[in-house]
């Protein structure tokens, strides 16, 4: 049996990689982060309201600065994925932007502009699937995300049953 996936390294792809990542192999270090970031927005809030400090409330600049990063902070947090994905597409390597990968008994393969790479089933250290993407992680830092729109050779449910029979991994739904 083959599949063949047409991908498009986008803004939307690239962020659905990143999500993967941060609610698999990045969790732990994901949610301390997460937790850290609002605590200390909760502290610059409480710090700089007057009821707290008995004081009447003038707006300085000293506190607009402590409330602006605590906005920065807020945003970070709560868009981490999109912004993980924007810094991928800027980072990336022209010529990677689309790609058309075929996926056989052996093992598969992907078509850039730039080449062609082939990859073992082995080295897939988990799988996830996501709001229309299958993403492959290798490691903390790498992935590989793959359209399920745009998949030939059969659905995305036999695509699953392959995958989990190829790699003996669960595929996780994120």
């Amino acid at each position: 049996m083959e599949f063949v996936f047409e991908t498009d390294y986008d803004q939307r792809a690239l962020t659905a990689m990143a999500r993967a990542l941060r609610k698999t192999l990045r969790r732990k270090s994901s949610l301390l982060s997460h937790i850290l970031g609002l605590v200390i927005v909760a502290m610059a809030v409480i710090l700089t309201i007057p009821a707290f400090s008995g004081e009447e409330f003038v707006l300085t600049v000293n506190i607009f600065v402590t409330w602006l990063a605590a906005l920065v902070i807020i945003v970070v947090v709560f868009c981490e994925d999109s912004i993980d994905g924007y810094i991928a597409k800027k980072r990336m390597v022209m010529g990677l932007e689309s790609s058309r990968t075929v996926f056989t008994d052996e093992g598969y393969y992907s078509e850039t502009e730039i080449g062609t790479t082939g990859w073992k089933y082995e080295r897939i250290d988990m799988i996830a699937d996501t709001r229309g993407y299958f993403v492959f992680l290798f490691d903390k830092s790498h992935a590989q995300v793959y359209d399920q729109s745009r998949l030939t050779g059969g659905t995305p449910a036999e695509f699953r049953r392959f995958i989990i029979e190829k790699t003996g991994k669960s595929v996780q739904n994120v």
